[in-house]
């Protein structure tokens, strides 16, 4: 018990436990309105959790060393799961996306196992310094974003760029690389935004807010309208407007607004102040750990984590473009949910190892 990381378990405990709050705050009229049942959507997420919770405690006492011989074997399943979202009988499209696949029992979103799977998979591969190896980490990540933007996905893709070239660049990456990336990655970026009309028209309402409510700017209103409506100190919880249909997935992407509604900026403050206890504990296990698997699967996991969060609030306070990124732990999504938890499992883990 002693060699329990408390600090970053009660954290976790603590913003699932009030994910699972808000989440009912939030869609108590929606889940009426859609399926006659305020508790649709609690249902469901508190199904999710349950079994995260269980994959949490699996994994905080699961060897993490043994992963680094799943490592290969897990990449290629999560690969084939961002085929499999294609296939038609298995693969659900919804208004054209097409990022989830049925297993029977529910619905999982490959691209958030990718996340975790990769990060496992680059911390066994750069455990071991290794001469010429850019040009196939490059084919590698072309490939798994490449998949994943034809779901289309635009967030996801954002974040496991970002967490692969920071697992990289610990692992000894030469600085030289990503100078060269930065003018090609931005190149990308704009084509990318030209030959997708969803896409340009969410930076168009990024860089004119005032345009017509007709567009996407709606939604950026709306968010902006609760963000204000709550004020210092908030409505209180339960009072939420915008809940009641106003702002678009308020219960997904967008339910930080609501939180923001009823606790105000004080208690969003304090919300934000413990997401970055988490990544400060993650760090420390980072930082602890014994080997240089440990330390880079630690510094993957909080690079997938933190990015995720630093996305989505800024998307919601609109220092970013929308994106369909949840905030962990908190947004209703169970695919998210299960591996976020998963992921601190192995924190967990890691820590446990490296107190012993």
């Amino acid at each position: 018990m002693k060699r329990i990381d408390f600090v970053l378990l009660g954290v976790t405990i603590f913003l699932t436990l009030f994910g699972l709050l808000m989440i009912y705050d939030a869609s108590s009229f929606i889940s009426f309105r859609d399926f006659g049942n305020k508790y649709h959507y609690i249902k469901d997420q508190a199904l999710w959790m349950g079994l995260g919770l269980l994959g949490l405690g699996f994994f905080a006492r699961f060897d993490y060393k043994k992963l680094y011989n799943l490592a290969l074997p897990l990449l290629i399943i999560a690969i084939l799961l961002l085929f499999a979202v294609f296939l038609p009988g298995i693969g659900i499209a919804v208004l054209g996306a097409h990022r989830w696949i049925n297993i029977g029992v529910g619905v999982l979103q490959p691209a958030e196992f990718i996340k975790l799977t990769l990060a496992i998979y680059l911390a066994a591969w750069f455990s071991a310094r290794e001469k010429g190896r850019f040009s196939a980490f490059l084919l590698l990540i072309g490939l798994v974003l490449g998949l994943v933007m034809l779901e289309p996905d635009m967030g996801t893709t954002i974040i496991i760029l970002a967490e692969a070239l920071i697992l990289y660049f610990l692992s000894g990456g030469r600085i030289i690389y990503f100078v060269g990336l930065v003018p090609i990655l931005g190149v990308l970026a704009v084509l990318l935004s030209i030959i997708s009309p969803y896409r340009a028209s969410r930076i168009e309402t990024f860089l004119h807010p005032n345009a017509s409510i007709q567009n996407s700017s709606y939604q950026v209103r709306q968010i902006l309208i609760a963000l204000g409506s709550g004020g210092v100190m908030g409505v209180g919880l339960g009072n939420s407007l915008q809940k009641y249909a106003y702002l678009p997935e308020n219960v997904t992407d967008s339910i930080f607004a609501i939180i923001a509604e009823e606790i105000g900026f004080v208690g969003s403050f304090a919300l934000i102040c413990v997401f970055f206890v988490f990544l400060w504990r993650g760090l420390v296990v980072a930082t602890r750990a014994k080997d240089v698997f440990g330390r880079l699967l630690a510094g993957g996991i909080v690079a997938f984590l933190g990015i995720q969060i630093m996305i989505n609030l800024g998307a919601q306070t609109a220092l970013f473009p929308l994106t369909g990124v949840p905030l962990p732990f908190i947004s209703y999504g169970g695919s998210s949910l299960v591996i976020d938890l998963c992921s601190v499992g192995i924190l967990l883990n890691i820590a446990r190892q490296a107190s012993s």
